[in-house]
């Protein structure tokens, strides 16, 4: 395909203003966004969305996970669309980009290939995927899992919240379950435009991250057991406390993850000790250690050496230890070509840019397993997500976008 011309540019005042109107709705307490999956905010996002996309000419489809699909017609009617998109749902205590940003840019490439009247080969399809955080209803990435056959229907519609909710229920309940089949439609590539989530891009200086691989994910539930006691009348040698072999444990899975540096991380962040009481020993301590690595083989050796860990020291300490597979991926490499795309869009505009594996993971990284995908990533001020804190500015968003535009735009292949 030929590569459209360096001087095709977004526009990025048009983007910033919509993402502030979207921000609008679900507004956090502190400056970000709460529109978490299939709430009625979530249902007023979806609205804002789909008016923004029929006033730019495209079609709207729904599947019967709320996946949101809006189409801008190619020359070719046989051609596989190229689709592009994130997801608009949000963590309660979200920011106004993580997400976001991915969906809206790839309304304004639209936009901005009807202001020049472009027409491509292959179709566009920007996409909202459905509950990608995973925060009201586990797990994340939902319905771009159940699309990718990773996970059934079924089961994905059973999941409860904290109000025991289902998922199933609430989607229809806000008027967003399609009737079209989820996971029917074939893909020519996807791209995926995402804030980083990590320092590394601002730190350096770069405008752009190529994403290459997204990391492996293992989630271990460790329960170790010990014995309540007074924490004032029993005496230090007789103690079993199961606060303290967690400790221990979680000293062993730093120094592991610090072995694999720089790409390997781990640690705890889920973390249950009881009976939590200010005077009682802890009888037992339930936490899930997360460890992550662009390399299946590292994540293997990780797990492993923490039980082999956590076993002797618990033995030691005359306390019980129990292991329980909570969750986990394994690494995603994503495709070269598109890949390729990203770089020569950034190199094409000027743009600085580096390689980078994606801490988080990604509807990208399901999709990467039924079509060719790649990511594009832009700087978050001080590598802060998940947070209202969370900022970039006008111009790390109208990069993006603009790289996005041109890896999906040479995709889809430019019509003279």
């Amino acid at each position: 395909m030929a590569a459209p011309g360096e001087n095709l540019k977004i526009n990025g005042e048009r983007l910033w203003d919509s993402l502030m109107e979207m921000a609008k709705i679900g507004p956090g307490v502190a400056g970000g966004n709460n529109r978490q999956t299939v709430t009625d905010e979530d249902g007023e996002g979806r609205e804002l969305f789909q008016s923004w996309c029929e006033a730019a000419g495209m079609s709207m489809g729904l599947d019967t996970m709320g996946n949101m699909f809006a189409r801008r017609e190619g020359t070719d009617p046989d051609a596989l669309p190229v689709y592009v998109g994130s997801h608009l749902d949000t963590q309660p205590t979200g920011g106004k980009y993580d997400g976001v940003l991915g969906v809206l840019a790839g309304l304004e490439l639209i936009r901005t290939l009807n202001d020049l009247d472009i027409k491509t080969k292959h179709p566009i399809v920007v996409t909202n995927w459905t509950n990608e955080e995973g925060t009201r209803f586990a797990p994340a990435m939902l319905a771009s899992g159940v699309f990718a056959g990773i996970h059934e229907e079924d089961w994905a519609y059973d999941r409860e919240d904290a109000e025991g909710l289902k998922f199933g229920d609430e989607l229809k309940r806000i008027g967003w379950r399609g009737e079209e089949p989820v996971g029917q439609r074939k893909m020519h590539a996807f791209f995926e435009l995402h804030i980083e989530q990590g320092p590394i891009l601002e730190a350096e200086g770069k405008d752009i991250g190529v994403v290459t691989h997204g990391q492996g994910l293992s989630w271990t539930q460790v329960t170790i057991t010990g014995k309540d006691a007074h924490t004032g009348s029993t005496p230090m040698p007789m103690r079993r406390n199961a606060g303290l072999g967690m400790a221990r444990v979680l000293e062993k899975v730093e120094e592991i993850a610090l072995s694999h540096a720089p790409d390997a991380v781990g640690a705890a962040g889920h973390i249950d000790i009881y009976p939590n009481s200010r005077n009682v020993i802890p009888g037992k301590a339930v936490f899930t250690v997360d460890f992550r690595s662009p390399n299946l083989d590292v994540i293997n050796d990780m797990v492993a050496r923490m039980k082999a860990a956590a076993t002797e020291i618990c033995d030691e300490m005359g306390l019980g230890v129990e292991f329980e597979v909570a969750g986990g991926f394994d690494p995603v490499t994503f495709d070269e070509n598109c890949v390729t795309a990203v770089r020569n869009a950034a190199e094409r505009l000027g743009y600085s840019h580096r390689n980078l594996i994606s801490g988080a993971g990604h509807d990208a990284c399901w999709i990467n397993r039924v079509a060719p995908t790649a990511m594009v990533m832009c700087p978050c001020v001080d590598g802060l997500s998940h947070n209202e804190a969370e900022e970039i500015s006008k111009d790390w968003a109208t990069a993006g976008a603009d790289v996005l535009m041109h890896a999906v735009v040479e995709t889809a292949g430019i019509v003279e």
